[in-house]
């Protein structure tokens, strides 16, 4: 049995994930353009990536956040470094982690 995904456990695997995909050919996405392309596939790569070591509560569009369960309660978002996302309320990385608070 797969243990219940932590606060800390997603951080961790946060670092892993992006180390991991780094080192992959996403041929998938050669001459894709499109944000929200490259977003939800990088969005639905990380969530297999987190089935396949955790239990957790997945989310959906209607609850309206992709990681809302066992106080975890996170959003998974994709951005570009060279067109980050204009509408983003944050200051800095460690807002969006922490919070705005």
């Amino acid at each position: 049995m797969r243990p219940v995904l932590t606060i800390e456990q997603l951080i961790k695997s946060a670092g892993i994930f992006c180390r991991e995909e780094e080192a992959r050919n996403h041929v998938q996405l050669i001459g894709v353009t499109d944000g929200k392309t490259v977003g939800a596939y990088v969005e639905h790569a990380f969530r297999k990536f987190l089935q396949s070591r955790y239990e957790f509560e997945a989310g959906n569009s209607a609850k309206g956040i992709d990681l809302p369960g066992g106080g975890i309660l996170t959003d998974i978002k994709v951005t570009s470094v060279t067109q980050p996302q204009s509408s983003c309320p944050f200051r800095n990385a460690r807002q969006k982690i922490f919070g705005l608070g």
